[in-house]
């Protein structure tokens, strides 16, 4: 039968490995005796731990339970603290911002209050977790490609809850916390706005969307598809002539007329990944800032047509000079 790594998965357990020595002043790793389960080989490697939390990465995690805690005990609360439709209507409950009287300043805590809170402790918590990602590959002589990859979408974050209600002047319009709540503000935006659709900078998004799942589906495939010549090992195969890495470049070649290199094709998909929120968020940071329509916005500069009314126009009788 031929092989195909997509349901073979091969797994070689060894003995636990520990890791690099840490530089002198960190936290020691947490689980001294790392173990294997084979049912996480199916997705990764099969050794769990140990893990390194350090100051920051516990100060992340405390921050970042105590904003789901506040989240939580507030839907809870929605419902007259009755688990049973707090199970059921979990989809739907929301914790709101402020209404719009506030401004931005602080309101009672049953007035969004509360929402100011969870999303303090929530963007404490990302931050954080970014400088504990930037730091863990400073110090283990990583790239921090992960760390900026990150801050892209901390960036989106930030311009939904932050940066944009702060322009608009009021928290009002930031984000609610919750499943379908998120969803139809999403909605109620873009109809409030003339359709994000007509929002080029939305447009880029969705290019780089749909382009970075393509793109790594791609480079997923080539790989699985070589794995039987050792694919998986791209370095070493890059200077092989005549296995996996130039079988999988002669595909490409004979299928798309040029092929990326093993280094190319994981900057392409960085870069595309990454340019998602990034460009999203210009888009919502413009959106009622600088754009109020985006619809009249595309008529304006030739990217939408210019509809025809479809109703007749109303008549003032009184302009008509017919005495009642």
């Amino acid at each position: 039968m031929q092989y195909q790594n997509l349901f073979t998965t091969v797994q070689v357990v060894g003995p636990g490995h520990m890791g690099v020595p840490l530089p002198d002043g960190d936290s020691p790793r947490t689980g001294k005796t790392p173990g294997h389960w084979h049912l996480a080989g199916w997705l990764g490697n099969a050794q769990i731990g140990p893990i390194y939390l350090g100051g920051l990465g516990i100060a992340s995690l405390i921050t970042g339970m105590l904003s789901i805690n506040i989240m939580g005990l507030n839907m809870l609360a929605s419902v007259n603290w009755s688990p049973v439709q707090f199970i059921r209507q979990l989809f739907w409950l929301a914790l709101e911002p402020p209404p719009p009287s506030y401004g931005l300043r602080f309101p009672p805590m049953n007035q969004g209050g509360w929402w100011l809170l969870a999303g303090a402790l929530l963007t404490a918590s990302m931050l954080l977790w970014w400088v504990r990602c930037y730091r863990r590959a400073r110090q283990l002589g990583m790239g921090t490609h992960v760390a900026w990859a990150f801050a892209a979408a901390i960036w989106l974050f930030l311009v939904l809850g932050f940066f944009r209600p702060v322009l608009m002047g009021s928290w009002s319009e930031a984000v609610p916390f919750g499943i379908f709540p998120h969803l139809d503000w999403t909605a109620a935006f873009s109809l409030r706005y003339g359709n994000l659709f007509y929002n080029p900078f939305h447009a880029l998004s969705i290019v780089f969307l749909y382009g970075s799942t393509l793109l790594f589906a791609m480079h997923g495939a080539t790989i699985l598809a070589v794995s039987q010549f050792g694919g998986e090992r791209e370095l070493e195969q890059i200077v092989d002539r005549g296995t996996a890495s130039e079988r999988a470049a002669l595909f490409w070649r004979w299928t798309m007329g040029f092929n990326a290199t093993t280094e190319s094709i994981h900057r392409w998909a960085w870069w595309f990944a990454v340019l998602c929120p990034l460009v999203g968020g210009i888009g919502i940071l413009l959106t009622g800032t600088v754009v109020d329509n985006w619809y009249l916005w595309a008529v304006k500069h030739h990217v939408a047509p210019a509809y025809p009314a479809m109703t007749a126009p109303v008549i003032d009788p009184a302009t008509l000079g017919v005495k009642p």
